[in-house]
């Protein structure tokens, strides 16, 4: 009965937070970008408290948009169906491929017998293995897996913290290196293709945002392994050669590499191969049903795909998409007009901190997929680079180191019982701040070169 009327509370809660919105939103907008505004905030707290499943929580757009005249029906749920949500989907059963044959407690065991055995050694280490599996799998499912192995390598207290920073940080710097790494990227994929706006190719993306990730590690780890000694560490690493599975999996996943290398423009000398990268990635995917690999079995790992994290993009798209087609975003646009004054990257620096911050405070894909078509509209009306404005806001939506509510890796690290909030907000305040900074010089100066 309490838990019942905790969750009646928590849902009378977005209701009214929604009813506010939409009474404060009337002053500026017309009704029905006012309903926007409200439902948006309505959606927003129900997945902050939890008040109602995910999956529940992303599907009532379907009912709500219709039903306030905001988009209709068949404008709404198109966006379920989304390409890169498919693209997520094959990414997915890569990830449960890899996950179910092990390899990635290989792949992190080699990734730990590279580094010394020192304190600072080990930093590094977690943080670059985090990261990199965090490209290719999801960021909560890396540091759930990770966390564990930063927990036993040591006793002491203080080292078992920065250890388990080192992993929820570095699964959020690695999480951009692809586009399959988090969902804000794949929101900003989708939202481009809607646009019409050229696309960033697979490799192209990694091209361009490994020297931000790699300088972050490096600025993560160092921070992280101040003031520790260079005491050696006992550490037991498994020493164990690839069976028939796990060399399965790593066949398709250079099978891929390869393909996606070989598809992706690299103009004006090659055009690439033309495939959709939805379509690869699906088809890798399933292929680990297939008879000669039997890696994956449908009655079994269904359970695995999140279901729920593919209805939030639907969400997300749906979201964009409202805000377009209602002039929500053409409205919000020119209230920020004003701020184009600005030279072009103090503006990417007033962009840049404005993600960061807000996203330590709301999901990174609702707010991502609220900005997008706002920064979108204000690049429309003022000429400058929008390809270049939205990717720093990407960047920036999974650059959130400060509080645990901001992202998941966050959120599992504090539960670990080794990280309290003040050490979180300390170095997190940091991370941030260099975050914002590395990422508008590397958009000047390098970005600016492809977008």
């Amino acid at each position: 009965m309490q838990l019942y009327i905790e969750e009646v509370k928590k849902i009378g809660l977005g209701v009214i937070i929604a009813i506010v919105i939409f009474g404060l939103s009337t002053i500026i907008f017309n009704t029905t970008q006012s309903s926007l505004l409200a439902v948006i905030a309505f959606l927003v707290v129900l997945w902050t408290n939890e008040a109602l499943p995910l999956a529940i929580v992303s599907l009532m757009p379907i009912v709500i948009f219709p039903a306030l005249g905001i988009i209709s029906t068949k404008a709404t749920t198109i966006n379920y169906a989304h390409p890169i949500i498919f693209l997520f989907l094959g990414g997915f059963l890569l990830a449960i491929a890899v996950e179910k044959s092990k390899l990635h407690t290989f792949i992190a065991d080699k990734m730990l017998s590279f580094f010394p055995n020192t304190p600072r050694g080990i930093i590094f280490s977690l943080a670059i293995t985090s990261g990199l599996l965090s490209s290719i799998l999801s960021n909560t499912t890396t540091t759930l897996l990770l966390i564990s192995i930063a927990l036993f390598i040591t006793q002491d207290a203080k080292l078992k913290m920065r250890f388990a920073l080192a992993i929820a940080y570095g699964a959020s710097v690695g999480g951009i290196i692809t586009p399959i790494g988090t969902p804000p990227n794949l929101i900003l994929l989708g939202v481009m293709s809607d646009k019409g706006m050229p696309n960033i190719a697979f490799f192209e993306w990694i091209y361009m945002v490994l020297p931000l990730a790699m300088v972050m590690f490096v600025v993560v780890s160092y921070i992280l392994s101040l003031g520790l000694d260079k005491t050696p560490i006992e550490r037991k690493i498994k020493k164990e050669e690839l069976n028939t599975e796990q060399k399965k999996v790593l066949y398709v996943l250079g099978g891929l590499i390869t393909l996606l290398l070989v598809n992706a423009p690299i103009r004006p000398y090659w055009d690439g191969l033309g495939l959709s990268e939805a379509g690869i990635l699906l088809g890798v995917g399933m292929l680990f049903f297939m008879p000669f690999f039997n890696i994956l079995d449908w009655e079994k790992d269904k359970d695995n795909i999140p279901f729920k994290i593919m209805f939030l993009f639907g969400a997300g798209f749906s979201i964009a998409k409202a805000f377009s087609a209602t002039g929500l975003a053409d409205e919000v646009a020119s209230y920020l007009i004003s701020m184009t004054d600005l030279t072009p990257i103090l503006l990417l620096l007033a962009v840049a901190s404005l993600i960061t911050f807000t996203t330590e405070i709301t999901s990174n894909t609702a707010l991502i997929s609220i900005m997008l078509p706002v920064i979108y509209s204000v690049a429309e009306q003022t000429g400058i680079n929008t390809t270049l404005f939205m990717m720093v806001a990407t960047v920036c939506a999974s650059y959130a180191f400060m509080l645990p509510i901001a992202t998941p890796p966050n959120a599992i690290a504090m539960s670990s019982g080794v990280v309290d909030v003040k050490s979180m907000i300390r170095y997190g305040v940091i991370f941030n701040l260099i975050g914002i900074f590395l990422i508008v010089m590397i958009a000047e100066f390098f970005w600016k070169l492809f977008l």
